[in-house]
């Protein structure tokens, strides 16, 4: 339809790299802001209806409940008794409540009476110059979702994934704002999954980086020592804290894309199978960032194996070769007066000819075999 047609350009622009631009992730919220809330604002007929000052949630509600239109609340890491007064006032579930103030909660869709209750983990890439051990390549918030008929409430927990640029960008497209609260729901879906993507595309370059030292031969086209078996280890725990993150998503965005819901407007809910097909492509990207990340770490300890091997037979070797001259040492060290060769003058250096030949003709077979 005409009306949501540019709905992809007003919901999402043109992806940002996360390692150049960090733009997507401002800052939580005025640190003057006395209390959680981090904007509470009424809509009507998709436009922001003005206000001198920041409107309290009851006020939002009483001009929702009297001219129209629908609250959107944003707050960031509410305390319970924050918290209780809002969802006291918006009727939510005292289950759905304990689970947005507690945080770490799991991706997961929910039905409370006429309230879709939706979270999502967010992913924020940390940037770094070198891989390292004890590198933090990821770094995960949460956003939950209150959707109702006619007032929509996020709380968001973690220091990244700001929805203040979205809700700018959503105030600049009234047409969409005028379908209610789903298209919040789904602007915040489509936001959350875009990260995904180009955090995704920045670990990708981690491990490529990590597999091309793994497998780049040695000095001399000799089988490399690999790289420190921590690095791979710690890159692949942060791989684990992003599969976290999207595989549980899977199955709300299909719901909310396949099952036809009262507070899911239909013009909006066929966009978020676009979501889900996003979402499905990220965690096929991810499982595949694991299974190769276990090849690399079992190639990486092959191939220190394969080093330590190639150094005990190089040492070994070596032993074998001074064993000659040792043996031939200890034999003529003896001190007895009838040895070979005592009292010859040219003894001493038909000895040492002898011994050297005998020397250069092991190193000369072993090197042949490969042993050193």
């Amino acid at each position: 339809m005409s009306m949501i047609r540019d709905l992809r350009a007003a919901v999402r622009p043109s992806r940002p790299s996360l390692r150049k631009d960090t733009g997507a992730y401002d800052a939580t919220r005025d640190p003057s802001t006395p209390s959680a809330v981090v904007d509470c604002a009424v809509y009507r007929d998709g436009r922001r209806v003005p206000t001198e000052q920041q409107t309290s949630p009851h006020e939002a509600m009483r001009q929702v409940r009297r001219d129209g239109g629908f609250v959107w609340i944003g707050l960031h890491e509410p305390s319970e008794a924050e918290f209780s007064g809002i969802a006291a006032e918006f009727g939510l579930h005292p289950l759905a409540v304990e689970d947005a103030v507690q945080a770490h909660q799991r991706p997961k869709l929910e039905r409370y009476d006429d309230t879709l209750f939706t979270v999502f983990k967010t992913i924020h890439y940390v940037e770094h110059d070198e891989l390292t051990a004890n590198s933090e390549i990821v770094e995960t918030g949460e956003v939950m979702c209150f959707t109702g008929r006619d007032f929509f409430i996020t709380v968001r927990h973690g220091g990244q994934g700001s929805l203040r640029a979205l809700r700018h960008r959503l105030q600049d497209d009234p047409e969409l704002l005028a379908k209610g609260p789903s298209a919040v729901l789904h602007a915040i879906a489509d936001h959350v999954v875009d990260g995904y993507v180009a955090v995704a595309d920045a670990v990708q370059d981690d491990i490529d980086e990590v597999e091309t030292e793994v497998f780049t031969p040695g000095r001399g086209g000799k089988v490399s020592r690999g790289v420190d078996s921590a690095r791979i280890y710690q890159l692949k725990r942060e791989v684990l804290e992003f599969k976290r993150a999207v595989a549980p998503l899977l199955r709300p965005m299909q719901l909310l894309s396949e099952r036809p819901m009262r507070l899911v407007d239909p013009d909006i809910q066929k966009y978020f199978r676009d979501v889900a097909d996003h979402l499905a492509r990220v965690q096929e990207q991810v499982l595949g960032f694991d299974e190769l990340l276990n090849s690399i770490l079992q190639a990486n300890l092959a191939q220190a194996s394969v080093a330590q091997n190639e150094d005990m037979r190089k040492i070994t070797s070596w032993a074998a070769i001074i064993a000659v001259p040792t043996m031939v040492c200890g034999v003529y060290g003896m001190n007895f007066d009838y040895m070979p060769e005592t009292h010859w003058r040219f003894g001493y250096p038909v000895i040492m000819a002898v011994t050297g030949v005998i020397c250069m003709g092991i190193h000369r077979t072993l090197k042949r075999n490969g042993w050193l």
